[in-house]
């Protein structure tokens, strides 16, 4: 992978100073504020405390472009965001572990997470690296070692999705399970022609090698058999961003009653160009998906889900101890419980509007559960999640 000077750089952690906002009795989520913000110099190293290698890597040679559809492009300049998004102020939030100390790659390159020989052989099998197990989704998941607890609204067109999620730490049991917290924008059948666009937080020993809470992308135009990819792991997404790294450690973390920290997201289908945005956190706009990668997906989605998903390897006998979300059920609520909060979706007009007629399921509520609610500060918003085998999840 190429870089933007002699050798790869990774950055030291500062201390993230937090400040506990109050929405409702229920409270809201704590918020991050910016260090300095400094350009490293091409060729500077620095501990990284995750053990990642961070590459500036210059725009147009980014692995996108890789991609049959995609050679000889350049990134695209930013769309217009939906009717009634709220801009927030561009801040250099410290969302990831090697910005807590400010730095950024320069203007014209992009940070990428350097892939490392003992990331492909934790893959079973490594030809398989950076895609998720093959599975059937959601209400077809039966049997196929994928569970999900979600809210998703369906029978219309959409065209994007917001929301915020609390980041939590869940443990993993296995190295080749994993546990996240994401949005999905769905088009097609659950059968092979199924096209995803995903983003989210995921802790994925196997993918990673540690338990940290990370910030990803996925996408598949067909079920997750051989197109698509976590990340940057293939060509296809197009990253934009000289701040957020795809596949970095995000910092801090929810913690069980106490202080809880979240994460905004908003997919949406620029109207010009027909391509699919990801904006993360404060108004960042980290890349896009472009519109001729899909099938289905070139059009508009017919499904927004969000919620968790955990993988399950214990095929029979006892169930996996792998916890989705705090490993806390619904019922425990704000504090102690995962969450997502002011759900909309992106209509045809490229307006952002609630998430109306909104469903939850779980597809094993004795292991991971859903509860649905509504108010005024917070919209439409559940809590998720589960602890895994328990007295209730044997």
């Amino acid at each position: 992978m190429a870089s933007s000077g002699r050798g790869p750089f990774s950055i030291h952690v500062m201390v993230v100073v937090l400040v506990l906002l109050q929405l409702l009795a229920a409270g809201a989520p704590v918020v991050s504020e910016s260090a300095a913000n400094n350009t490293l110099r091409p060729g500077e190293e620095l501990p990284n405390p995750d053990g990642d290698l961070i590459d500036c890597v210059p725009s147009h040679l980014q692995p996108a472009f890789d991609h049959p559809m995609l050679k000889g492009s350049k990134p695209l300049d930013p769309p217009e965001r939906p009717k009634g998004h709220k801009a927030g102020v561009l801040t250099d939030d410290d969302i990831q572990l090697w910005r807590t100390s400010g730095e950024t790659c320069p203007e014209g390159t992009v940070p990428i997470r350097r892939t490392k020989e003992e990331d492909i052989l934790r893959a079973s099998p490594a030809r398989r690296f950076g895609r998720k197990p093959v599975s059937r989704t959601r209400r077809d998941s039966e049997g196929s070692g994928h569970e999900h607890a979600v809210g998703y609204v369906a029978g219309d067109q959409y065209y994007g999705a917001k929301a915020s999620l609390n980041v939590w730490a869940p443990r993993v049991a296995s190295s080749s399970e994993f546990s996240l917290s994401q949005i999905w924008v769905i088009s097609g059948s659950f059968g092979s022609d199924l096209n995803t666009i995903e983003a989210g937080w995921q802790v994925s020993p196997q993918l990673y090698g540690d338990s940290s809470p990370r910030f990803f992308t996925y996408w598949t135009t067909d079920a997750y058999q051989a197109t698509g990819c976590y990340n940057l792991l293939c060509s296809g997404f197009v990253q934009t961003s000289n701040r957020i790294a795809v596949g970095a450690a995000i910092s801090p973390t929810s913690r069980y009653n106490g202080m809880q920290f979240d994460i905004g997201l908003l997919i949406w289908k620029d109207p010009k160009h027909g391509n699919w945005w990801l904006e993360f956190g404060s108004g960042v706009l980290v890349g896009y998906w472009p519109s001729s990668l899909f099938s289905h997906l070139a059009g508009h989605a017919t499904m927004v889900q969000f919620g968790g998903e955990i993988f399950n390897t214990h095929a029979s006998g006892f169930h996996s101890s792998t916890q989705m979300g705090s490993g806390h059920y619904a019922q425990e609520g704000f504090g102690r419980a995962a969450y997502f909060r002011n759900l909309q979706v992106v209509d045809w007009d490229n307006s952002l509007i609630p998430a109306a007629s909104l469903r939850v399921l779980a597809d094993h509520p004795n292991c991971y559960d859903v509860q649905a609610r509504l108010n005024t500060a917070w919209g439409n918003y559940f809590y998720f999640g589960g602890p895994g085998r328990s007295i209730r999840c044997p």
